[in-house]
């Protein structure tokens, strides 16, 4: 089959090199641009490039996909298929209507669950049990397109970046599969079901602000579905610190929300709306990531401060 793939961060890339081995004619690889990136805000290319480039593939890279020059030079490709993995723009229905075979997405959720763009940390934050991919063929709304195929991933206790790469790896292996059906014209299509359905809002710093009076496993859920990014805070005398790592007590608390009620070499045992949460990897400002036991050997935390206030 003849391809193009759009997509931008490292999600996207086992799906573009499970299209390049299966011995698909990869056409072009379109990306978002270059970014400053790092404190020296050098331009950084996107991970898709990268990969794009070891195999000498066409690179397009525009401001907005939408553009008519952009559209046309998409056309005179002539792909049979197009393939969007976390491309980071949503396409017009002058480039959906090109390819016979349609334009192919790969999604991280469970369609028709968390429609969106962060579907893996909301999925961790909201407590579910399993998550997974779904590849479907796109329509103008967003991520509600007929599904193909699906394969669940369990959550257990994994954090949001563990979750994200092992859907990287699960979502290339069902394009595969899926790819070969389409060739074969034996991919099945299953409509969504709208009511089912709900959306997972992008993330930004705010998301990790720790409402203390929430129950202890919430707490622990958010603070595992936004690690690395943008990680769970809380204020500890009014400095602002990161929870990278907890674990929920079976003990009730009856102390205030947010209260420290115990500091030792296990972490910092903070009363919750029902319970306690163990912290054990923390971060404050200008410090770098560490566990409790380490950051007391520098510092102090005392007891009975409320956190958050």
């Amino acid at each position: 089959m003849k391809i193009i793939f759009m997509g931008t961060p490292d999600f996207a890339v086992p799906c573009l090199t499970e299209i390049i081995e299966n011995g698909h004619e990869v056409l072009a690889v379109v990306t978002q641009p270059d970014r400053p990136k790092g404190r020296g805000k050098k331009l950084t290319p996107p991970p898709v490039k990268v990969k794009a480039m070891e195999y000498n593939i066409d690179v397009l890279q525009p401001e907005k996909i939408r553009e008519e020059d952009m559209v046309k030079k998409i056309e005179a490709l002539e792909p049979d298929c197009i393939v969007v993995v976390a491309f980071g723009q949503i396409l017009p229905k002058s480039i959906l209507d090109i390819p016979p075979l349609g334009c192919i997405n790969v999604h991280a959720s469970l369609l028709p669950k968390y429609r969106g763009a962060a579907p893996i940390n909301w999925a961790i934050i909201n407590g579910e049990k399993v998550s997974g991919v779904t590849t479907m063929y796109m329509e103008e709304g967003l991520d509600t397109g007929d599904m193909i195929l699906k394969a669940e991933v369990p959550i257990e206790e994994k954090i949001a970046g563990e979750l994200h790469d092992e859907l990287s790896l699960e979502g290339a292996k069902l394009l595969g599969k899926t790819l070969k059906l389409i060739e074969e014209n034996k991919a099945p299509r299953e409509k969504q079901d709208d009511e089912k359905s709900s959306y997972a809002s992008m993330m930004d710093r705010n998301t990790g602000k720790i409402n203390w009076q929430n129950t202890a496993q919430s707490i622990y859920n958010l603070i595992r579905g936004l690690n690395p990014w943008p990680t769970a805070v809380t204020t500890y005398e009014g400095k602002k610190f990161k929870i990278w790592k907890a674990q929920v007590i079976n003990e009730k608390c009856e102390d205030l929300p947010g209260k420290i009620i115990k500091v030792n070499k296990e972490g910092i045992f903070v009363c919750t709306g029902d319970g306690i949460l163990l912290l054990e990897e923390i971060q404050f400002p200008n410090s770098k990531r560490m566990r409790v036991d380490a950051y007391l050997r520098g510092h102090e935390i005392e007891n009975n401060v409320i956190l958050g206030e």
